[in-house]
């Protein structure tokens, strides 16, 4: 997102002087029913009609959401308070018009989902992300913006936001775009900061927490924190150059928040049901690890096709693959390096992505870059119509993960790795804010490693989906893959007698005609009744088992045949037989 300068600050002097900065106002009197009461006021318009919208998409999402459902009881008055007319001429825009050159839009917003895309008002906090909450003018895009906050007292809210805090309950932006950026916290929340020196720049690391727990567990928590923000800046060689000189981690782990992660360019939103005494401590580390990666993978280091971002529809991307599951791959990379967790933790953890692509038949279908165009249906967004997504969609998070890995590991045997390959990416576009496309990255790759290597990793694993060698590059940092080839596996999921996704394509299930909503009735002559259902009848089978199986789809009793084939899902653990020297791989790769 656009970089602040001193220019922009200087410039904002200037227009404040004029008059044309625009000025919004919050207050939450309503707050214990989800309210929040906005004002904006939008001096020195010099056009017959001004135009207002709610935004559709929001940075970080990939997907097309409508805020403008959560807002009524709009009204707009000119410079005196008297009501003007307005037309909407779509869903998302209101048009005002017989203004006396000040437009003042009053509104209510409806918000009660506190994560990274919608905001959350009640009495325990004000959420808000900005696209979700505020109206905008697009026409004033350049103009500052100024926002206050009326609190009640009784609530001890406090502000918290990468903002620029002009004074108390006084908050500043250059422009739109670093506004919609920035989202806000308001609550009682508790504060950890530390300075940190890097590149011969001191900036301000600052943790946000509105929690129900204790001042240790917020004093042991930061020390995490800490430690992955250290190991990170070690990855790139330097922390991003924050706007401000400060970067904030906004942190909610209330009850009534919906678990999260988002990212921004001086800041990330992070909310989870887990309190830090259940669970948190360790679980909530990874959306931290995660999110922070992205101060520089996609804040700085940006697809082409996410500038400038567009507010009123949707952005689509083919890096995600890059920008999501690269970063994906480093979340507990990072976690192991910084010791919070173990070597052991750290590969049983990429169990779960690995099978996940491997056996995946989405692959079948489309490449990474391909999955990555299939964000807008599946980052938050809903749909009332069946899919088939089971059988054809791979997530970018896992699908990048697993190449960020496979190429990390490809690097590491030609004395490379992926901390270097990063390192030339952010010195050619991260540092410089200079968006890349798939084509930079694969021609600086070529530059860092060779272009027999570079081409082969693209033109085998993102330009077409075939599957690296994983046994072989394992095998290098000791690690080895083995597979259960005597349980029986069924490939559909059973929720006791009940197929209740759709039957994987080639699998078992899917051979012998089975879908999604068919209930087993009968097993090798053996009703599936009482204590006695299909999804434990399953644990006890073996590879090559035959199952006749009696089962109902719509009401009507049918009848087919599965023969059980073996697990395709394999374990990746620790070699414990691994010679000396790759074991010394494994130290450097994981930093132990």
């Amino acid at each position: 997102m656009r970089k602040i300068t001193i220019l922009a600050t200087l410039l904002f002097c200037f227009v404040s002087l004029n008059g044309q900065t625009n000025s919004y106002k919050v207050s939450f009197d309503n707050a214990v029913h989800h309210e929040g009461e906005f004002i904006l006021t939008f001096p020195k318009i010099t056009t017959d009609t001004l135009s207002v919208r709610m935004a559709n998409s929001s940075p970080g999402r990939y997907a097309f959401h409508s805020f403008a459902k959560n807002v009524y009881d709009f009204k707009a008055m000119d410079s005196k308070g008297k009501e003007i007319s307005f037309h909407r001429p779509n869903p998302y825009q209101w048009d005002i018009y017989g203004h006396d050159g000040e437009v003042s839009i009053q509104y209510t917003l409806f918000a009660n989902r506190g994560d990274g895309t919608y905001s959350q008002i009640d009495k325990t906090h004000a959420h808000l992300n900005i696209p979700a909450s505020f109206m905008f003018a697009p026409s004033l895009e350049n103009r500052p913006i100024e926002i206050s906050f009326d609190t009640p007292e009784d609530y001890k809210w406090k502000v918290a936001t990468q903002l620029k805090k002009q004074k108390e309950n006084l908050y500043w932006a250059p422009d739109l775009y670093y506004f919609m950026d920035s989202p806000i916290e308001l609550s009682n929340y508790g504060l950890r900061a530390f300075e940190i020196n890097s590149n011969g720049k001191s900036q301000n690391i600052r943790f946000v927490l509105h929690h129900n727990g204790s001042e240790d567990e917020l004093n042991q928590y930061f020390e995490s924190v800490k430690r992955i923000v250290k190991e990170q800046e070690k990855v790139f060689g330097e922390l991003p150059d924050f706007d401000f000189d400060e970067y904030t981690f906004l942190a909610c782990y209330m009850p009534n928040v919906n678990g999260d992660g988002m990212e921004h360019r001086n800041s990330t939103i992070l909310t989870s049901t887990r309190t830090l005494a259940n669970g948190g401590l360790q679980r909530n580390l990874g959306t931290v690890s995660h999110e922070f990666f992205h101060a520089w993978n996609v804040e700085r280091i940006r697809p082409k096709s996410l500038e400038p971002f567009d507010f009123d529809n949707v952005d689509m991307s083919g890096e995600l693959w890059f920008a999501e599951g690269f970063t994906s791959y480093y979340t507990n990379l990072i976690l192991c390096r910084a010791g919070l967790i173990t070597p052991e933790e750290y590969v049983s953890g990429l169990n779960g992505a690995f099978n996940y692509v491997w056996n995946s038949n989405g692959t079948k279908f489309f490449n990474p870059i391909e999955m990555s165009y299939q964000a807008p249906f599946v980052d938050a967004a809903t749909s009332l119509d069946p899919q088939n997504r089971n059988n054809t969609f791979i997530s970018y998070y896992s699908y990048g993960s697993v190449l960020g890995l496979a190429l990390d590991l490809s690097l590491r045997k030609k004395n490379l790795n992926l901390d270097d390959f990063f390192k030339e990416v952010w010195g050619k576009f991260g540092k410089k804010e200079m968006p890349y496309t798939i084509k930079d990255l694969h021609l600086t790759l070529n530059a860092y490693a060779g272009k027999s290597f570079g081409d082969d990793f693209f033109e085998n694993y993102i330009y077409q989906s075939n599957m690296p060698d994983y046994k072989t590059l394992f095998a290098n940092v000791g690690l080895k893959m083995t597979q259960d080839t005597e349980t029986g596996y069924f490939g559909g999921v059973i929720a006791k007698n009940t197929i209740n996704n759709n039957t994987l394509v080639d699998s078992p299930a899917y051979t012998a005609g089975l879908e999604k909503g068919d209930v087993i009735l009968i097993v090798n002559d053996i009703p599936m009744v009482g204590s006695t259902n299909f999804s434990d009848f399953l644990k006890s089978t073996q590879n090559g088992d035959k199952l006749r199986l009696t089962y109902s789809r719509q009401g009507k009793v049918q009848k087919t045949e599965v023969t059980l084939t073996k697990d395709p899902k394999y374990a990746i653990t620790l070699d414990d037989e691994a010679s000396k020297e790759v074991i010394l791989n494994r130290k450097k790769w994981l930093k132990q």
